[in-house]
């Protein structure tokens, strides 16, 4: 009885540590989560290593010649900064306009993300994108010359002070309510767009400006040009947990279910729930004879220590039967 109660212990223990290195796929050595690139640094819940990090931010980042490239739908884009702090990151499109320049021929990314990314990456509430060049047919004019057109200044910075620009030069802005067609400029929050695509808005461009508060530059010459995104980690308590306990927190070959990277494996849960399994399976192989395993000399009556060589080749056999049932 006591050696049937051992066995479906030992069964159950060797089932859970099989969970989780099926989902976790291969190993990943802890210490190479946290990375650079350049100047920046790439940490949790970042990473440029398949399987760390949080899956919700995989296949995003990727570091080439030491330039740190951000990768959605849209297009790429180089990441100036990480704000781990504010839970910021601040990129750039070489094809956007600021203030020096316009840049049309529908050539910037704009920013449009994957459905599934969304509750994690927006960019932030002021953050304003600038349109330009957008035809009297695109859905932001619907209605025109009505006024109930989304554009709108953001964080105090809009299209008014944005023609002030010498980039415009002799382009001779046409400005909303200037004449019955649309205005060359449209500001608007991409919250009340969802996604700044300039092909399906059918615009010719687009600038992006941030706000850093409570620092507040006078003039679209001294505004911050770029996109500010928000990014926000859901289930951090779970990655909290795995840090205090030495590890290192990743996803599985899944890429949905998170991990604890541990030193000797991975973990559902944490390095210190991974430890006890390894200690509870030890305890069953010293304390208790195995004999249908056939680990021990049956000419002893006394328990020995396991051949270990035949003891790793039982426990792959044992992982390979529970695999394929």
């Amino acid at each position: 009885m006591m050696t049937t109660l051992l066995l479906v212990l030992f069964f159950k223990i060797l089932a859970a540590t099989q969970l989780a290195l099926l989902v976790s796929g291969s190993a990943v050595d802890v210490t190479t989560c946290r990375s650079y690139c350049g100047n920046i640094t790439v940490d949790y819940p970042f990473a440029l290593r398949p399987g760390c990090g949080h899956p919700g931010f995989r296949d995003l980042l990727f570091c080439m010649n030491d330039v740190l490239m951000f990768h959605i739908t849209s297009g790429s884009y180089r990441v100036l900064d990480i704000d781990y702090a504010y839970q910021a990151l601040t990129l750039d499109d070489p094809h956007m306009s600021n203030c020096d320049a316009i840049v049309l021929g529908g050539r910037g990314n704009g920013f449009e993300i994957e459905h599934w990314r969304a509750p994690y990456l927006n960019p932030a509430a002021d953050n304003v994108f600038m349109l330009l060049g957008c035809s009297a047919e695109s859905p932001l004019f619907q209605g025109f010359p009505n006024k109930h057109l989304p554009c709108r200044n953001v964080s105090g910075m809009g299209c008014e002070d944005y023609y002030g620009c010498s980039a415009w030069g002799v382009f001779g802005p046409k400005k909303l309510g200037a004449g019955a067609g649309p205005p060359e400029c449209c500001a608007v929050a991409f919250e009340a767009i969802k996604a700044i695509n300039l092909t399906k808005l059918e615009c010719e461009g687009y600038s992006s400006a941030y706000s850093l508060a409570p620092l507040r530059e006078e003039g679209p010459g001294g505004w911050s040009y770029g996109i500010r995104v928000r990014y926000s980690v859901q289930g951090s308590d779970f990655c909290r947990a795995c840090q205090a306990t030495g590890g290192a927190c990743g996803y599985g070959s899944d890429g949905v279910r998170e991990l604890c990277l541990c030193r000797n494996s991975n973990s559902t849960s944490n390095c210190d729930s991974d430890e006890l399994i390894i200690k509870q399976i030890g305890v069953v192989v010293r304390q208790h004879s195995i004999r249908n395993f056939g680990l021990y000399d049956n000419n002893n009556m006394e328990d020995t220590a396991p051949n270990l060589k035949e003891w790793r080749l039982k426990i792959r056999s044992c992982r390979f039967s529970i695999f394929i049932h």
